[in-house]
């Protein structure tokens, strides 16, 4: 399973096929959202049905039972597949438009509605619409009650919005659902925590379960304890930590620059906007801790790199 860098699980069904060994790729924030595995066999047939969908050839009353189904899901896939382009080059309100399509032709498919819904809710946050993100997260909680994913999301649009309170709730939540030693949750939970700057103590306890719990030390999960450490007046330690995760996910970008000329350009573009903006954060991160511990040179240089990088806290980046 692999988690963006919020957190959340990404599902296998929205997930990138990867032209080499996925564990050569970045694992984070998502992410910010799920994405699409692309088609590459998809046949002439299935392109010139959505040629004649989009023509309006194909009129509802004229096309049966047994072939809206198809038509369905080709125009899902579609608009799915051009949503992934469109963020992974930036035009977040372009592709907001292509999953909305997506889900206005979802049917029948609670668990897809669901993804769906998280995708453009994370899309609307990075487009500065904080309000619409949390109504799409509601909305993907109607859809799966049960389901995590709806509930982390919910909690980060509601800091951006301004509600601790309601963050911490749905991040509360989101750990009762994953379970209360998944590390992906309690990672979220901490980190939602130190973005409110409440409950530091149990967020520093929260993201040491999490280490403890994971399979090998994430460069976000290692990020969330250095900032917590910051919040918590342990500057230098923080600074040691955020060293790690800084180095680690430029590590990972290396790899990536390594692996690019095999792989889609569109993945490529997606994996390297995601990790770019994880970096931005960590800088963010490392600048107020060495602001802090009175390194304003360093502190300085971070600010200019994650500033350069995308860090925005209107848009989610954070």
């Amino acid at each position: 399973m692999k988690f963006d860098r919020h957190g959340f699980p990404i599902p296998a069904e929205f997930d990138v096929a990867a032209a080499a060994d996925a564990n050569a790729w970045p694992d984070r924030e998502a992410a910010s959202v799920p994405v699409v595995r692309r088609q590459t066999g998809s046949g002439a047939g299935k392109r010139l049905l959505l040629l004649a969908v989009a023509c309006g050839i194909l009129l509802p009353a004229v096309v049966g039972p047994a072939v809206m189904p198809v038509v369905r899901e080709a125009v899902v896939q579609w608009s799915l597949e051009r949503a992934f382009g469109r963020e992974a080059r930036g035009r977040v309100q372009a592709a907001i438009g292509d999953v909305g399509r997506g889900i206005a032709w979802t049917d029948d498919d609670p668990a897809r509605l669901c993804r769906l819904l998280c995708w453009r809710a994370m899309l609307k946050l990075e487009n500065r619409d904080p309000r619409g993100a949390i109504a799409d997260a509601s909305r993907a909680i109607e859809a799966a009650p049960t389901a995590a994913q709806p509930r982390r999301v919910r909690a980060l649009a509601h800091v951006v919005a301004g509600d601790a309170d309601a963050a911490l709730a749905d991040a509360q939540t989101a750990v009762e659902l994953a379970g209360p030693s998944d590390p992906e949750a309690l990672n979220h939970r901490a980190y939602v925590r130190a973005l409110v700057g409440r409950e530091l103590p149990e967020a520093l306890a929260d993201i040491e379960a999490a280490l403890a719990g994971a399979d090998e030390g994430s460069p976000e999960l290692i990020d969330t304890r250095g900032f917590v450490l910051h919040l918590l007046g342990r500057h230098r330690e923080a600074i040691d930590q955020l060293n790690q995760a800084i180095d680690a996910s430029q590590r990972q970008r290396r790899q990536l620059a390594l692996l690019a000329a095999a792989a889609d350009p569109d993945d490529v573009a997606h994996r390297l906007r995601t990790l770019d903006h994880a970096l931005a954060v960590m800088h963010q991160h490392r600048g107020l801790a060495c602001r802090a511990a009175g390194l304003e040179g360093q502190a300085r240089q971070d600010f200019e790199v994650a500033a350069q990088q995308g860090f925005d806290p209107a848009r989610g980046i954070f």
